[in-house]
């Protein structure tokens, strides 16, 4: 028999990046057991780039400041995306044992093919319509709650996607494209009469569809406790979170695996490393924090930084990307 779920749709008109994503940690915070909550979104003239990437290599950043634009960091891992109100965001906030990532794309995909539009699940992160992509999406556990949230592009203005987004040439080869336009759609390509309001609704039914025709909607911060979201806005929107800590390191290395782009800067005393930074857009970003940890201490040689990875008890599931980063590093020869 089916478990019944608590169950609510959120809806904000506000439009402010910092506010919004503050919105979403707050919701993800007060998750209730067997609940599941359904967050309608949206941006304006924004670039939102994973958690643990380097904001200065993913985004044009004077560009956007300079056009009155906003530079946000979100708390999933993946890469940059640029946000406007041609965009709708949803995201899906729900008790850990109950989160079903194919529960909850079945939402986004029914929603779609209910406005006459073909949609399917692609790659490690992305839903598509005919190979190119309206919609990516990242994911972030606590230990009592689960984040999966992602885009809906359905006008947005690409000329000012490739403007503000630097992709690099290696992830645009590993995907087989020749650009960041090339490779994205929007949803109104399909259906020229689409627009954010009709997304909504059909996100709405769809979802009552799937978790039971129970929820209600909470419009705007009804019912929000503002100190603490006030506390988490302010984080949101400070420059220690979104650019980070950017020193000049004595060693860069680069490369991109089949699970994400990895830049490791180190600084280094007497030939060890003191402190290692990592930036990538790999999906796990839990992981991606971990390795700085592991290296530190180790001497600045690719064997030795190879076996402190292989040595690391990760857990199964990460496993292939240690041992992914250990070969990488251990056949540098330094």
């Amino acid at each position: 028999m089916p478990v019944s779920m608590k169950t609510s749709i959120v809806i904000t008109s506000n439009l402010d990046p910092w506010r919004n994503l503050a919105m979403e940690e707050y919701l993800l915070d007060n998750v209730k057991p067997r609940e599941c909550i359904l967050y309608l979104w949206q941006n304006q003239n924004t670039v939102v780039i994973g958690k643990n990437q380097n904001a200065w290599k993913e985004c044009r950043t004077d560009l956007l400041k300079k056009e009155g634009g906003k530079l946000a960091r979100r708390s999933s891992g993946g890469g940059a995306v640029f946000h406007d109100t041609g965009n709708l965001n949803f995201s899906f906030l729900v008790d850990r044992k109950f989160y079903d990532v194919h529960k909850q794309l079945k939402v986004i995909l029914k929603a779609v093919e209910d406005l006459g539009i073909k949609a399917v699940f692609s790659g490690r992160n992305d839903l598509t319509v005919e190979d190119r992509k309206f919609s990516g999406n990242a994911f972030c556990f606590r230990k009592n709650s689960a984040l999966h949230h992602g885009t809906i592009l359905i006008s947005a203005d690409m000329e000012k996607m490739t403007r503000y987004l630097q992709v690099s040439a290696d992830k645009i080869r590993s995907k087989g494209i020749d650009s960041v336009r090339s490779r994205v759609v929007n949803l109104n390509e399909y259906n020229q009469r689409l627009d954010i309001e009709t997304m909504i609704d059909a996100l709405i039914h769809s979802f009552n569809d799937i978790y039971g025709d129970t929820s209600h909607i909470i419009k705007d911060e009804e019912g929000i406790d503002q100190s603490i979201l006030n506390d988490l806005y302010s984080k949101y929107r400070s420059w220690e979170w979104r650019f980070g800590e950017s020193p000049k390191f004595d060693i860069e290395l680069d490369t991109r695996f089949t699970w994400g782009g990895i830049q490791l800067g180190l600084k280094l005393t007497q030939g060890r490393i003191a402190k290692a930074f990592v930036y990538s857009d790999a999906m796990d970003e839990a992981f991606i924090e971990i390795i700085p940890t592991i290296l530190k201490g180790s001497l600045f040689n690719s064997k030795e930084m190879s076996q402190a990875l292989l040595n690391s008890d990760l857990g199964q599931d990460r496993a292939h990307m240690a041992r992914d980063i250990a070969n990488w590093l251990g056949n540098k020869g330094f």
